[in-house]
């Protein structure tokens, strides 16, 4: 399978289940696209009425092009084809019972009232709590235990607003530090907060223990201010950027994320990634709202086509800025052509409910964040392990070749089938398709393949 499609000034071809990616010029992005339905004679003679005469091109010229179209198809870099089903399944059944991050709810709490929040303004839908530090440490102690021979573990401190409880998340810390030599383990943190708690000692800290922050901020101020706004509806904007600046500064580089969302609000979200980038804020994220059907702030069909135009733009101001030598990175175009995830990790999906779950302030396990809250996906608790073993089991199931619109999907192996949590809000089914996602996702790889094909080009 293939897909092709015209981006910039580069004619693209991705050979999808060889990963390969050809950069080619006009024949040959012609013959490809006739190659598989056609005899080599009449696409040969389609290539010669259309080219022979332009640019000096030769009926010698599109054969040798054709020629080396077959060897490409020979050597497995274009047509390959997909012989990896029988596969799906054996990465979740060789680390089953093996759980390498959780993500600590240590505040079902916040001091901030977006009206677009899945969490219901930190609640989830619940009583509001913070985690005590038994809890967090038997959480902690958890991991340990279920997590095999892994040595890296991953641990979120998540709301709500986890500054909220800062005593115990540093209590956590150094708990996890006491005893991550003698279980042969390194505890890898992040913190994501609003900022709006963030003082010096708060920097200090984070940027000594945490191996990411993720900051969140939705770029311009009357964007931003429209929605995350505190509960007497003041805007947070002018309170956290001095704050977020000095942070990310004293980080000195380290692992950061300016975390943005957009809604049908700012379509035009690449207005707001440049608002970062003149606050100086070079590691950035600006992410679709998911919302409930109706909500004012949901995007629309009416907004894709807007969507699509930035996500084409912002790739062309990304390559732009690095030939001027002023860089920045978009998290979700962070891919790498030569190298990336296994083939067991492409297809076996997203390890939520298996070797990812969350944990609530009452130390009950969901398989991510965004099921907390929905009884049905209560998965167990942090004393007594997994019981809830037919959900977890679907979770288990849940990869690329279980969704049918999958199948016959070009992005697939880019998107390991999408997220459970917006497939089942969308559809019920943690097996179904959130569309909307899947095609903003599409277009966003196509802007990511480019850039990355750009920068290899001019490497």
């Amino acid at each position: 399978m293939i897909h092709q499609y015209k981006l910039g000034e580069y004619n693209i071809v991705l050979d999808v289940c060889s990963g390969a990616v050809h950069v080619v010029d006009d024949v040959a992005y012609d013959i490809i696209e006739m190659f598989e339905g056609s005899s080599r004679d009449k696409v040969i003679a389609a290539m010669n009425e259309k080219y022979i005469g332009k640019d000096g091109i030769t009926e010698e010229d599109i054969a040798e092009c054709y020629s080396q179209i077959c060897e490409l198809k020979e050597s497995g870099n274009l047509f390959a084809p997909d012989t990896f089903e029988p596969m799906a399944g054996q990465l979740k059944e060789k680390t089953a019972g093996v759980v390498k991050a959780l993500c600590l709810h240590v505040a079902h709490t916040c001091n901030l009232n977006c009206s677009y929040c899945f969490a219901s303004q930190g609640k989830y839908n619940g009583d509001r709590a913070v985690m005590s530090f038994e809890t967090g440490k038997r959480a902690l102690d958890f991991l340990i235990e279920n997590s095999g021979t892994r040595k890296n573990l991953e641990v979120d401190f998540f709301g709500g607003e986890p500054l909220m409880n800062w005593d115990v998340v540093k209590q956590l810390v150094a708990y996890a530090r006491e005893v991550e030599q003698k279980h042969n383990k390194n505890f890898r943190f992040t913190l994501t907060t609003n900022g709006m708690l963030v003082d010096d000692e708060v920097i200090e800290f984070a940027n000594r223990e945490m191996s990411n922050v993720v900051l969140s901020l939705d770029g311009r101020k009357e964007i931003h201010d429209r929605f995350r706004v505190d509960y007497a509806g003041k805007g947070s904007w002018e309170q956290i950027v001095p704050k977020f600046q000095k942070f990310v500064e004293a980080r000195g580089g380290k692992d950061y994320y300016m975390r943005g969302t957009f809604t049908h609000a700012n379509p035009d979200f690449l207005e707001d990634i440049k608002t970062m980038l003149d606050l100086g804020f070079t590691e950035l994220s600006m992410e679709p709202v998911v919302c409930a059907e109706g909500d004012p702030s949901e995007l629309t069909l009416e907004d894709m086509p807007i969507v699509f135009e930035q996500y084409e733009k912002l790739a062309e101001l990304m390559l732009q800025r690095k030939a001027e030598g002023r860089p920045f990175t978009f998290y979700h175009y962070m891919i790498d052509l030569s190298g990336g995830p296994c083939i067991y990790k492409r297809i076996s999906g997203c390890g939520s409910g298996t070797e990812y779950m969350a944990v609530t302030p009452w130390g009950d396990l969901y398989p991510c964040h965004q099921f907390v809250g929905d009884e049905k996906f209560r998965l167990g608790d942090i004393w007594n392990g997994v019981d809830n073993t037919n959900i977890q089991n679907e979770f288990m199931q849940c990869n690329v070749y279980e969704r049918t619109e999958c199948r016959d999907c070009w992005a697939r192996l880019y998107c390991s089938g999408g997220c459970a949590a917006n497939a089942y809000h969308a559809t019920g089914s943690i097996k179904g398709i959130y569309k909307y996602g899947c095609e903003l996702f599409k277009k966003r790889m196509e802007c990511a393949i480019m850039v990355a094909a750009a920068n290899e080009l001019e490497d």
